[in-house]
């Protein structure tokens, strides 16, 4: 056990505190990393995070997260409805892995209701708001501990 967890965003997540504060809310982008830290230390987890609008520059860091990672937190973004080689780089890493939704997606427009990753998460957290993060690191440690 590496007592480490990646934490991704994707997409436009980088604009948090400002982009549609009615839909994401106001804390930013460097809140939610806060957030997850405090959560993870409890658990005695230290965290990565990355955050990229490319596709490519996601898939490496998770890739590289079968090295010194025990699972992923993943807010992917529109690449959630889109990203096939998301999902395969999960998949491929043989991680666990929570996908966090800001937002009620299935409240929204009927392209944001479908998800290539939902299917393989090993939890899926959906219109929680950034407290959604803090449920995805409380999951990932109860799964790590059984």
């Amino acid at each position: 056990m590496h007592n480490r967890i990646l934490l991704v965003n994707g997409p436009n997540l980088n604009l948090l505190g400002t982009r549609e504060p009615e839909v994401y809310g106001s804390d930013t982008l460097d809140d939610v990393v806060s957030r997850v830290e405090r959560t993870a230390s409890e658990f005695g987890f230290a965290v990565r995070a990355v955050q990229s609008n490319h596709e490519g520059a996601l898939i490496d860091a998770i890739q590289a997260a079968r090295e010194d990672c025990d699972a992923v937190v993943i807010n992917p973004g529109a690449f959630t409805h889109t990203s096939v080689a998301l999902r395969d780089a999960l998949t491929g890493v043989h991680l666990p892995f929570v996908e966090v939704h800001i937002s009620n997606v299935h409240a929204r427009e009927p392209f944001r209701h479908h998800s290539y990753l939902s299917d393989v998460a090993s939890c899926v957290i959906v219109g929680a708001g950034v407290q959604g993060y803090v449920f995805a690191v409380q999951r990932i440690a109860a799964l790590l501990a059984s």
